[in-house]
């Protein structure tokens, strides 16, 4: 029988092997830094967000990196970037801290808080003329919750939903997306809108074909409204919007809304967004002959996500005050 001793380091080096299995360990705070580094692309602007020096950040993602035992993270001149390893600690990240967060708001909930934040998107329409009165009717129930609104066309407001820079978004068309969670909700109901010294402003109701005779104002690409107006166009005029003679294209409601009193030309837009310069007489609202046009909003969220209290209590006040304005139109 032959034996072999190992002696010094080497016997050390084995032992230590049998002895104890390497691990991957990490605190909340050290991920709260890494995602904020993530997410800014810079070690300086996310010091500023964690409250520490940038010397601070740079050593604890050294830290982190020596735990986890690979690099996380490619500094790309000025810009900072995650790698694979990066990537994949980056989703679980954003999960545990938004665990923590609910955990924390649930507790407080529990013992009598009502206090939070939410973070909310809306495409321009409800964004800038339904959402405005909701949060004041939702503050008024929830004053130690704080709301947010961001405002961007439907296309922004879906990735940013998807990204989990907001937790629920109000838009103007249905995405078929796997991860959204999607509900109907609030009508609109649209209009050709005309400037008061228009032709037309005279009249209740044009006949379709007689759009592609008018200079024409549409919203930008990404724009619920826009994508509702070529379907109706679509059923409306053979070639759609390609028939039209669009003579400007608007980032928003408010710069077409400018556009039409301005005599540039005609649009199709929200009643709701006009209601002011009707009642005022500054624009006139008319229909399309057999073609009534309407549409409905949604809400949406990212389903891969735990609602947070604050998240769920506006989901379940915005869902309830739809279902009440459905109940009172019968």
């Amino acid at each position: 029988m032959i034996s072999l001793k190992l002696e010094g380091e080497e016997a050390r080096k084995l032992e230590g092997g049998k002895r104890k299995k390497s691990t991957i360990d990490f605190d909340l705070r050290q991920l709260e830094i890494f995602r904020r580094v993530v997410e800014l692309k810079s070690f300086s602007r996310a010091a500023e967000k964690v409250f520490l020096a940038q010397a601070s950040v740079s050593e604890r993602i050294a830290t982190l990196e020596r735990l986890v035992g690979t690099r996380l993270l490619n500094r790309l001149g000025r810009q900072v970037v995650p790698t694979r390893a990066g990537e994949l600690l980056y989703k679980h990240a954003v999960l545990l801290l938004d665990m923590k967060k609910t955990a924390t708001l649930e507790m407080e909930e529990f013992l009598g808080f009502k206090r939070g934040a939410i973070r909310v998107g809306g495409s321009t329409i409800p964004g800038e003329y339904i959402l405005p009165g909701v949060i004041g009717k939702f503050h008024a129930k929830f004053p130690g919750i704080s709301v947010t609104v961001a405002i961007s066309d439907t296309s922004d407001i879906e990735k940013r939903v998807i990204e989990g820079e907001l937790e629920l978004g109000i838009v103007g068309s249905r995405n078929n997306n796997s991860v959204l969670q999607v509900r109907r909700i609030w009508r609109d109901e649209l209009v050709l809108a005309v400037s008061k010294g228009h032709p037309w402003a005279g009249k209740k109701k044009i006949l379709p074909e007689e759009l592609t005779g008018q200079p024409f104002i549409l919203r930008e690409r990404g724009s619920g409204t826009l994508q509702t107006t070529q379907k109706y166009l679509e059923k409306m005029i053979h070639g759609g919007t390609d028939a039209l003679h669009v003579v400007a294209r608007f980032g928003s409601s408010t710069a077409v809304k400018e556009g039409i009193k301005a005599g540039v030309g005609v649009s199709i837009i929200s009643s709701r967004a006009i209601k002011t310069e009707l009642d005022t007489g500054l624009m006139k609202a008319i229909k399309i002959k057999e073609f009534p046009m309407s549409r409905s909003f949604y809400l949406i969220r990212d389903k891969r996500r735990i609602a947070s209290p604050p998240c769920q209590a506006m989901l379940d006040f915005l869902i309830h005050a739809d279902e009440s304005t459905r109940s009172d139109h019968g």
